[in-house]
């Protein structure tokens, strides 16, 4: 049996399958999510190192694990998909041993799992992956979504959160590629909900003594709202900081492609064509003319890029006065880890301080943007206008020596 010409067959039948029952409440268990399967199979596969036939039985298990769902809903979906994988195999004159792996392999999938050789840990855990990655917060919002077209209501974060807890608590990889490599994350990402949790959570005995201390609630309201950071402005600082290192990166680029334009151009000016300029006098002036321009433009690229630092320093009455901006290293690279701590607890209980810091900072960032992209604008200008004329000086040369 040609393992490799099959699978490529399937998996065009597969995909064909998804597109033509395309369900858009069905934001999760999609194509997407089985072609992630696939993929995350692929590494597990390179791992153990598998041989062709062993591979073919995971790859078959991962595009059909899930496919059940376009015929009837999560209830019975792995048997309804291991059928459907069944029917194709037999179509394609696969072996019954190949056929009960993958069988097996798909029933691996169902929660608790239990898989028992290696080939059903493999694809059991690649179908569970993302328990242990980054994308489990925005694969577990698509899975939310998905439970609440299933069941036409909506579903309290408190109460999908609680419930994915428990599936995660409750989940174990079963190989120990996917142990050393996704676990600490998994670890990660059920703490990280649990301190949701948390926050939500408040026992009525702490309320009860919260409203003993505190007599006037609203007033004690009013004084946490001034006592804390609001997040509409911290969001509107990280963005802003944000968008400005994004820009900066993007005029560094700039600077660095034209840096390395200007740099090619004066290399072939200087060893090739002033070599030849006693035989062409003609060339001498739109060759200096080009070399001018280059130098021009990479001054300028150099100087939107040159790094300007500061003393390093800063005194106690420049924090005292709440001068100095302490979120920018060149106020407190040359100082030691005691004074700058010092200076950072004193911005932190002064609301004023903390957020004059942070206007600062956004500020410079705004200041140094600025020079930036006004030399780069310079050097690009004349870059753009003197390759023009050098290259009219060239031309109109040419041409006078030829007349």
């Amino acid at each position: 049996m040609n393992y490799s010409q099959v699978l490529e067959h399937l998996k065009h039948e597969v995909i064909r399958f998804y597109k033509e029952r395309e369900e858009p409440g069905l934001t999760y268990h999609n194509l997407q999510h089985t072609q992630e399967v696939v993929a995350h199979a692929v590494k597990f596969l390179n791992h153990y190192q598998l041989n062709d036939k062993e591979a073919f039985i995971v790859m078959v298990a991962a595009w059909y694990h899930d496919i059940g769902y376009f015929s009837g809903g999560p209830t019975g979906h792995e048997e309804r998909g291991a059928a459907m994988a069944e029917t194709f195999l037999r179509e394609n004159e696969a072996d019954e041993d190949v056929i009960l792996a993958v069988r097996n392999c798909i029933m691996a999938t169902v929660l608790p799992q239990r898989p028992q050789t290696l080939l059903e840990k493999i694809i059991a855990d690649a179908d569970l992956y993302h328990f242990g990655t980054d994308d489990f917060p925005e694969r577990n919002k698509l899975m939310r979504k998905e439970a609440e077209w299933r069941t036409g209501h909506k579903i309290p974060k408190s109460q999908w959160r609680h419930k994915t807890i428990q599936l995660l608590e409750a989940h174990h990889y079963q190989t120990d590629y996917a142990q050393e490599l996704l676990e600490a994350k998994k670890a990660f990402n059920i703490e990280k909900l649990k301190a949701k949790d948390d926050d939500e959570l408040i026992s009525p005995k702490e309320i009860l003594k919260e409203e003993k201390k505190t007599p006037n609630p609203e007033v004690l309201s009013k004084e946490k709202k001034k006592d804390r950071p609001d997040r509409g402005i911290e969001t509107m600082f990280r963005i802003s900081s944000s968008n400005h290192q994004r820009l900066s990166d993007m005029a560094d680029n700039k600077a660095h492609i034209m840096i390395t334009t200007t740099s090619i151009i004066i290399s072939v000016l200087l060893s090739v064509l002033i070599r030849k300029l006693e035989d062409n006098p003609h060339l001498v002036i739109p060759t200096m003319l080009l070399l001018a321009v280059c130098l021009v433009t990479m001054v300028f690229s150099i100087l939107a890029t040159r790094p300007a630092i500061p003393d390093g320093r800063f005194t106690h009455d420049d924090v005292s006065q709440k001068k100095v901006n302490l979120l920018f290293f060149g106020n407190f690279y040359r100082m030691s880890y005691e004074e700058y701590a010092e200076g950072v607890k004193a911005m932190m209980k002064d609301r004023e301080f903390l957020y004059g810091s942070l206007t600062k900072d956004v500020y410079s960032q705004g200041i140094v943007l600025g020079k930036k992209y006004r030399l780069l604008r310079i050097g690009y200008n004349v870059f753009m206008f003197g390759i023009i004329v050098a290259v009219l000086a060239f031309v109109l040369s040419t041409i006078v020596v030829g007349h």
